[in-house]
């Protein structure tokens, strides 16, 4: 069996303020592309994990990786007794503000639903989704979704015309801490997230360009996109386009120019 753990973007991503825990309030719109890393999985005594692909050398030498973790709380929910010879592809890069070990973590309480029999509703996954971080659970449901509180408090989002539109992803392979950049938010409220999540913004973005310049490089390079904008905390950008052949020929471009850039053509879930 397998599963795609889908990119995730934010459309616009509104920080409130930062609560007394540290943690910050935000408004979002969840985004998901129809690519991502690949979670492959065959029944086993134990559960397992192998890495490869690409970016599979970014993850070497983690301790406790969250599809790991999200087995073992799949696991532990449902008194599952079985484990799984897990295999992770990693395609997308690491710390990028796509959603990363969030999406994976998510594929692997799908796949592992699966392929354990378990046949869960979405509300208990999502449940196990929440222990595991403020992405998983926007992550699980993999379609368009607004995020509040830390991202966590999710509700269902209606964007006509959204499903697949051509989209190119781009980072100028530039790792970007999430925690570093929270830090160096401006501290403000700019205002809540408009109905037309194309009127909204990143407040991140920001604080990100001072970690890492190159993403202003990259967001002119999009400039030919019907709308270009940062992810997350960085330092992938994104942008829509009209057509597939509009999209194609920005990419060619933009690795003509920048070959060391990583790139992705796909188009909204």
């Amino acid at each position: 069996m397998e599963e795609t753990a889908y990119a995730k973007l934010n459309l616009a991503l509104h920080v409130r303020g930062r609560e007394a825990d540290g943690y910050h309030r935000i408004e979002t719109l969840f985004g998901f592309a129809e690519d991502g890393d690949l979670l492959r999985a065959e029944p086993a005594d134990a559960l397992t994990l192998e890495v490869e692909g690409p970016f599979a050398a970014d993850l070497a030498g983690e301790g406790d990786n969250l599809v790991l973790r999200a087995g073992r709380a799949l696991a532990d929910r449902f008194a599952v007794r079985r484990g799984a010879a897990l295999t992770l592809v990693k395609i997308l890069p690491v710390a990028s503000g796509i959603g990363g070990g969030s999406a994976d973590a998510a594929a692997a309480l799908r796949l592992l639903d699966r392929l354990w029999g378990i046949g869960a509703p979405e509300a208990e996954l999502l449940r196990v989704a929440a222990t595991l971080g403020a992405d998983v659970p926007a992550c699980l449901l993999s379609r368009t979704v607004r995020g509040e509180g830390r991202g966590d408090r999710l509700s269902e989002a209606e964007v006509p015309g959204l499903a697949g539109t051509p989209l190119l992803l781009v980072n100028p392979r530039v790792a970007v801490s999430t925690a570093e950049v929270f830090r160096r938010w401006r501290g403000s409220d700019g205002g809540a997230l408009p109905a037309d999540w194309q009127e909204g913004r990143n407040d991140l973005e920001a604080p990100a360009v001072t970690l890492a310049p190159q993403i202003e490089e990259v967001l002119g390079a999009l400039c030919g996109g019907r709308i270009a904008r940062m992810s997350g905390s960085g330092a992938t950008c994104f942008a829509l386009y009209d057509s597939f052949e509009g999209r194609s020929a920005a990419a060619r471009a933009i690795a003509a120019a920048h070959p060391d850039w990583w790139l992705l053509e796909s188009r909204f879930r």
